[in-house]
């Protein structure tokens, strides 16, 4: 701790220029001692030795150690000290009180210089002849000497430590960062300017200061300085706000408040220390730091903070204004349209995958909705805040994919923009990179894509700059990979690395309940309010569907074109070929194995599937008797039993009844077409 020494002919002047010091200067031992009540022995130990009198330093040289440097103070009054003399009325003959000479003109000198011109003083002093009978005497803090016969005494106090004296004080110790701290504006605020050069200096380094910590407070990291041996000399609002800092800090050596060994090298090595990591109070923190030279010496060391996390935010905020609106995932598990156990499975699987980290291949046929159950993994997930890119990789040629993915350098190949471009891996950091079609990739491709999947790192074309990303694979494709593999199409490794999970979207033709649901859903979006005659429904639950929804979907969009309120089968038939050889509905198309009651059940079941219902027994039994067929209760049971058996019927419970499951449909198909 540096140490300060205060000299002056009275002990009390000398405590009352302690107090101010020690507010000032809390981290400084301060020593006040007097002539009238101390005698000097030995050598004084202090940094700094502030006197009242040059007569005193030379009265004192021998006992003032050599690293010691020694200010002659100099003061000034307060404004409230002011203010107490300006209580007297302008134009009054008013006594001046001090305890000598020289004091007594000196206190007349400062009071003219802080503009107390409109009086009329009269010098006061012990042992002073022909003293005027006035009535009003002003003293700077030396009561004792005014004449008896005064009636009002102005007592101001003891002058203060001016401007001048304060600012040689903290260069001295060192400490000229504090000049610009909330108490020392306070203080200087609270003085009478007497020094119109020192006034003036220092007004322009309050300004450039404040100038320079606005902008410190407008960058968005947390900036810190401090001298060569880590003593901190400011930092702005933003390192406070990361690591907590309080105001009192500044003058503390970093290390007492960063004990990391980062830090430490930071501090001792005086060298650039690259971004690294600390964990401070549970969070977080990238610290880096460089020394600052001046006249080709270290005069203070920078320092870099950020909270790792909101960094990354940030970062990710960058990414998504790079990447444009059209880079959202805007489908969640909401909007898969299903109530097939086929596409039920689906989800509740795609559900648990969300949960998970793994490379995910999803397969399906056209127009199964690969991106759609991609998209809602990825909302379901917790990277569902970042980044979700999307490319089809058969729609770009191999070289423009490349560094698509990849990201290019600037001057990489004929045509590549100035300062290079970032790649989709890189956009997708901490978010999901969607492969649709991976299955199209060039085998070359495949060798990058493979080293980025399992190193993490991506290296630009033309560049040799390694860059880590941590992003998640989404592949999907509607060719067999496997068949690839044979064929040396596709890269056996590449394969397991992208199918660490898998997922298969189910066709429309097997899920033929979910096709009117989709078609509604379809036409509700189109604002369409056509009606469907019953012939129309009857084929569209039949037809193959071999394009799924998006077939589906054409199919709609063509019929709200011929702007009609009914539908009739002839106008699907013009924009859908004829199926019924795919899946006729009738009855000696079915398999002869299976017993007429068998038969009609089934029968029953695809009508009432066809529109949406389930069928009750008694309702079975009901329309069995319409057509003289004759079905007990029991065999009705029975049949219903063998077919929830094999899984072609789920019987629920109530009105919902019994409805014929995708296998079931399967199982229906396969006895038209084994005819």
């Amino acid at each position: 701790m540096k140490k300060v020494t205060i000299i002056t002919n009275f002990r009390g002047v000398a405590e009352h220029h302690k107090m101010i010091l020690q507010q000032l200067f809390p981290l400084v031992e301060i020593s006040a001692l007097g002539f009238d009540k101390d005698v000097i022995r030995k050598k004084i130990d202090a940094d700094v030795l502030l006197i009242s009198l040059y007569s005193i330093y030379v009265e004192i040289k021998e006992k003032i150690p050599l690293r010691a440097k020694v200010i002659v103070l100099s003061t000034t009054l307060t404004k409230e000290q002011r203010n107490k003399i300006n209580s007297i009325r302008e134009g009054s003959e008013v006594l001046l009180v001090n305890y000598s000479p020289e004091m007594t003109l000196e206190s007349m000198a400062l009071l003219r210089q802080i503009g107390l011109t409109n009086y009329n003083f009269f010098p006061v002093y012990p042992g002073k002849g022909d003293i005027p009978s006035l009535s009003i005497a002003v003293t700077l803090g030396e009561r004792e000497a005014v004449p008896d016969f005064v009636e009002e005494i102005i007592d101001t106090g003891h002058r203060t430590l001016d401007e001048t004296t304060i600012m040689d004080i903290a260069v001295s110790l060192e400490m000229e960062h504090l000049l610009q701290s909330p108490p020392f504006i306070t203080h200087f605020n609270s003085l009478c300017k007497v020094s119109t050069i020192a006034s003036a200096l220092l007004d322009r380094l309050n300004m450039a200061d404040s100038r320079f910590l606005k902008l410190l407070n407008v960058i968005d990291e947390g900036i810190m300085t401090t001298d060569p041996e880590g003593v901190i000399l400011g930092l702005n609002d933003k390192a406070r706000q990361i690591l907590s800092f309080r105001q009192e800090i500044i003058g503390k050596n970093l290390l007492e408040v960063l004990d990391f060994s980062v830090v430490k090298e930071a501090i001792q090595s005086k060298a650039v220390v690259e971004q690294e990591l600390i964990r401070f109070q549970h969070t977080n923190i990238s610290f880096r730091s460089a020394p600052v030279m001046t006249g080709g010496m270290i005069s203070s060391i920078i320092i870099v903070i950020n909270q790792f996390e909101e960094k990354e935010k940030f970062q990710h905020k960058l990414r998504a204004k790079i990447l444009g609106k059209g880079h959202k995932a805007k489908y969640t598990f909401d909007s898969i349209i299903g109530k097939s156990e086929a596409i039920q499975k689906t989800r509740c699987t795609a559900q648990k995958i969300a949960r998970s980290n793994s490379s995910v291949l999803i397969t399906g046929e056209t127009g199964t909705g690969k991106e759609l159950f991609a998209q809602a993994i990825h909302n379901a997930s917790r990277r569902k805040n970042y980044q979700f890119v999307a490319v089809n990789c058969a729609s770009i040629p191999e070289p423009l994919l490349e560094s698509e993915l990849f990201g290019y350098e600037e001057g990489a190949f004929t045509g590549a923009k100035k300062g290079g471009r970032i790649g989709l891996f890189e956009l997708a950091h901490q978010g999901t990179l969607f492969l649709d079609e991976i299955g199209e990739v060039s085998t070359h491709l495949q060798s990058r894509l493979l080293r980025v999947i399992q190193e993490k790192e991506v290296m630009r074309v033309g560049g040799d700059r390694v860059i880590p990303v941590d992003t998640r694979i989404i592949t999907a494709t509607n060719q067999d990979l496997r068949k690839l593999i044979q064929e040396n199409k596709f890269r056996k490794d590449l394969y397991y690395r992208i199918n660490v999970l898998s997922l298969k979207i189910p066709p429309l033709r097997e899920r033929r309940i979910d096709i009117m649901l989709g078609f509604e859903h379809l036409q509700k979006e189109a604002h369409a309010d056509f009606t469907l005659t019953k012939e129309a429904k009857n084929y569209l639950s039949q037809y193959p569907w071999e394009g799924n929804f998006r077939e589906l979907q054409n199919c709609v969009e063509y019929l709200v074109y011929l702007e009609k309120d009914l539908i009739h089968l002839q106008d699907l038939k013009e924009s859908l070929p004829d199926v019924s050889f795919h899946f006729p509905l009738k009855e000696e198309h079915l398999e002869t194995n299976l017993i007429p009651e068998e038969r009609f059940v089934l029968q029953c079941l695809l009508k009432a599937g066809e529109e949406m219902k389930g069928l009750g027994r008694r309702r079975m039994m009901e329309m069995a008797k319409e057509q003289k067929i004759y079905l007990s209760e029991r065999t009705l049971r029975n049949i219903l039993q063998a077919f929830q058996e094999k899984g072609w019927v789920e019987v629920e419970k109530g009105r919902k009844g019994t409805m014929l499951t995708e296998k079931g449909f399967q199982a229906v198909k396969r006895c038209y077409d084994q005819k």
